[in-house]
């Protein structure tokens, strides 16, 4: 459906530059805008790759164990039909500690593998559970402790301080994830009271 949107999109902006006879400002933007993101990638690539790196020093070392150790008993009872043991809950605390230091790529295949084990314990039913549901909103909100991609954009444009958005960015995030679980809970609790009245 994303695609379609998109595709939608463009053929209006064409259309209303060719009845406009803005063409060549939309050709010249195109090939502008392309340079420039290839540019931005190449910075992030490099960026990317140390932050990639300190994550697997910090593996090979035992912290990320030892941050899995320290947030399972906070993430415990945001996940209560998770046995303590299962597989879920290490790809889940490993997704929420990747986002944490703010790299979204490297948490986006541990938060579809936790997927797949929740969709077992689900039973393979193509309706999420409750777990499902909760780690959907809690990576979407994205708990972060540093920005790194952010941080990395802003090197790339030249910023005078491209670290002074670690603070608000933690502001936010913090702020997002309680909206995010209260919002979760509250539909939870919702939906089990109807499920209650109509037994």
């Amino acid at each position: 459906m994303i695609n379609i949107i998109w595709v939608v999109l463009f053929l209006i902006g064409l259309m209303y530059a060719a009845f406009n006879g803005t063409m060549d400002a939309v050709n010249q933007a195109i090939f502008e805008s392309a340079a420039y993101a290839v540019t931005i990638c190449i910075g992030l690539i490099s960026v990317m790759i140390f932050w990639l790196g300190l994550m697997k020093v910090a593996e090979r070392s035992g912290l990320l164990d030892w941050l899995a150790r320290f947030f399972k008993p906070l993430i415990r009872p945001i996940f209560p039909e998770i046995p303590p043991d299962h597989p879920a809950m290490g790809y889940i605390l490993s997704n929420m500690i990747a986002n944490l230091f703010g790299l979204g790529n490297a948490a986006t295949p541990m938060g579809i593998k936790a997927m797949e084990e929740l969709k077992q314990l689900n039973g393979g039913r193509n309706s999420p559970s409750r777990s499902m549901i909760t780690l959907l909103a809690l990576n979407t909100s994205g708990l972060t402790l540093i920005p790194t991609t952010v941080i990395a954009i802003r090197m790339q444009n030249k910023s005078i301080a491209p670290t002074e958005i670690v603070g608000p960015t933690l502001l936010a995030t913090l702020c997002t994830t309680l909206a995010a679980l209260i919002i979760d809970r509250l539909f939870y609790y919702q939906r089990r009271r109807k499920e209650r009245k109509n037994k």
